[in-house]
């Protein structure tokens, strides 16, 4: 399980991320990388869990956080085994 609160910055997104789900040294930290990781990477069954999402948005900006939200939810319908949980 992956929880994240109080996210801030698209760096500290990426930390917690690494942390949780221990992301391969070979992540990239980049959005794309971000898809791989999680689509390929992070053995499953796994649960990601964002709450404070408001803020987030507020910090990282709509389009960012637009893209992370739609990252985490593609790599759920496709994969099957990852549960997404957001609360606002």
């Amino acid at each position: 399980m992956c929880e994240l609160h109080h996210i801030i910055s698209l760096e500290q997104f990426y930390d917690e991320l690494t942390r949780q789900l221990h992301l391969p040294t070979h992540f990239g930290r980049n959005l794309d990388a971000l898809y791989d990781s999680l689509s390929a990477d992070v053995s499953g069954p796994f649960e990601i869990i964002w709450r404070d999402t408001e803020q987030s948005r507020q910090q990282l900006g709509a389009d960012l956080y637009a893209t992370l939200l739609e990252i985490l939810q593609s790599v759920a319908e496709e994969r099957g085994d990852v549960t997404l949980d957001i609360h606002h």
